[in-house]
């Protein structure tokens, strides 16, 4: 007899939320109804899908996964054998109660795809998910073999080198906006300089605003802090100002983000002038503005580039030598008013006392004659865009796809069907893609997909051949319903 369980049952998970959960479960050796088992044996194992977690019906994600229901069937059946699951006729599939496993403390974990796919071993998957340099510049392996540490230093910097910090000021004073090394902020990449902004600025209920679609680690890092995005959508030039000026005025939201040049995903930039508004309105409403300025650097053309937003009011703009540079090199920054830099430094000394000091003598001296390395980045980026929008046209000509100014993505309109049950698919023949759904929390890009064009051409061209026979094989279902892709409670 089942042993009651009074507690309410958590809400269940979107289907896009749990199919981007289970992340590449299917590119393993066995049969596909074990690996899907395994796969939700660890969630529920790990209490990503806590007791009474109602599951899909077998049809929704047998469509979903692009697979046989019976793969389904078999997979439900072979965890509701081993006691995990609970199935009965006319209620669905759950989790076992709460009574019948041990109780686990909730942990929130990410179930992006993009660091899915680097967490697992990639086989032989072509990661066409993280963008991000195939190989460092040899000016970076140069910089490492004259490295001298200094003999009198104990290595902790929890707000950076201050070498690395006057030169990071140094750039940004030489585009026009006046910075002091007061102002920058040196972080272990990026990612840390936004998971620390959404630690100091957030708190759980607080508004975000964010553009749709948008870099789904921003998305991760709010949720993680539970706040609540208000997403605003993006055009073909960039995000919808007018709009967003109408969010922040409603609901005075804790914090906004954007990517105005070179859009993560979409590849847009925003004109000057919107730029300027999006800035003054969130100035006078108060509202902390973040400019995501990781791939600002990578324009193709050798015009004007766009400003920085920081050339327009108060902004807290966060960059990183990842992108130019290489994504081993985990050096980022943050830039705002020295008395926010001041608290974030504080903050992150709780963390990890600063960032790794080799690696910030290492980008000084990087800095120090940066021109030749970020010509060398962007004519490579270039070819390699050219070159995977010549063999999409080549092999997938139903696909379509703007060409970009700058960045590293390419943002794939698909002709039908939606872009996470294709991702499923494409991962079995061998290639991760992020479907547009986990980069807009509006619940839409559904039919998009982000490809990079980072990788040597061999091996884009391998790439688009195996998304081609992905494609020969797919075969969509209904058409599925927007949703807000909110991660599954944890």
């Amino acid at each position: 007899m089942e042993p009651i369980d009074s507690s309410p049952p958590p809400p269940p998970p979107t289907l896009d939320a749990l199919v981007a959960r289970l992340g590449r479960w299917s590119a393993g050796r066995g049969p596909l109804y074990l690996l899907l088992a395994a796969r939700l044996r660890r969630l529920v194992d790990e209490g990503a899908l806590p007791p009474g977690t109602h599951l899909p019906p077998d049809r929704r994600l047998a469509t979903a996964l692009a697979v046989g229901r019976t793969t389904v069937v078999a997979a439900y059946d072979t965890l509701r054998q081993e006691g995990r699951l609970v199935r009965r006729q006319g209620s669905g599939t759950r989790v076992a109660p709460a009574a019948l496993a041990p109780e686990r403390p909730r942990v929130t974990e990410t179930s992006n795809p993009l660091f899915l796919h680097l967490l697992e071993a990639p086989d032989d998957v072509i990661l066409l998910s993280c963008a991000a340099p195939a190989q460092p510049p040899p000016e970076l392996a140069e910089a490492y073999r004259s490295l001298v540490l200094p003999e009198a230093d104990l290595g902790y910097h929890p707000a950076g080198l201050g070498a690395l910090r006057a030169a990071v000021a140094g750039r940004y004073t030489a585009s026009g906006v006046p910075t002091g090394p007061a102002q920058i902020l040196v972080t272990t990449g990026a990612q840390q300089g936004l998971s620390l902004l959404a630690r100091l600025l957030l708190a759980p209920g607080d508004g975000v605003l964010v553009e749709a679609p948008t870099y789904p680690g921003a998305l991760d890092l709010f949720r993680e802090a539970a706040a609540v995005p208000l997403p605003v959508a993006v055009g073909p030039d960039g995000l919808d100002v007018a709009e967003a000026v109408r969010v922040m005025e409603r609901h005075r939201p804790a914090l906004a983000y954007v990517v105005p040049r070179f859009q993560n995903p979409t590849g847009t930039v925003l004109p000057p002038l919107a730029g300027r508004r999006l800035v003054e309105a969130a100035n006078a409403l108060g509202v902390p503005l973040v400019d995501d300025e990781v791939l600002a650097d990578l324009a193709f053309g050798p015009g004007p580039r766009e400003p920085s937003l920081s050339a327009y009011g108060e902004v807290i703009a966060v960059g990183s030598l990842s992108k130019v540079v290489w994504g081993g090199l985990r050096i980022g920054w943050v830039r705002g008013p020295a008395p926010l830099v001041a608290r974030l430094a504080r903050l992150k000394a709780l963390h990890d006392l600063g960032s790794d000091l080799p690696s910030q003598l290492v980008a000084t001296r990087l800095l120090d004659d940066f021109a030749p390395v970020l010509a060398s980045r962007t004519a490579a980026v270039r070819a390699g865009h050219d070159h995977l929008r010549a063999e999409l046209a080549r092999l997938l000509p139903a696909w379509s796809c703007a060409p970009a100014t700058g960045g590293q993505t390419l943002w794939v309109r698909l002709p039908h069907g939606d872009g996470v049950t294709f991702a499923q698919l494409a991962l079995r023949h061998g290639v991760a893609v992020v479907p547009g759904a986990t980069t807009d929390a509006l619940g839409g890009s559904l039919r998009h997909l982000r490809l990079h064009f980072l990788a040597p051409p061999e091996v884009l061209t391998e790439a688009v051949r195996r998304l081609a026979a992905a494609w020969a094989e797919y075969a969509p279902g209904p058409e599925p319903e927007r949703a807000s892709l909110h991660a599954i409670v944890v």
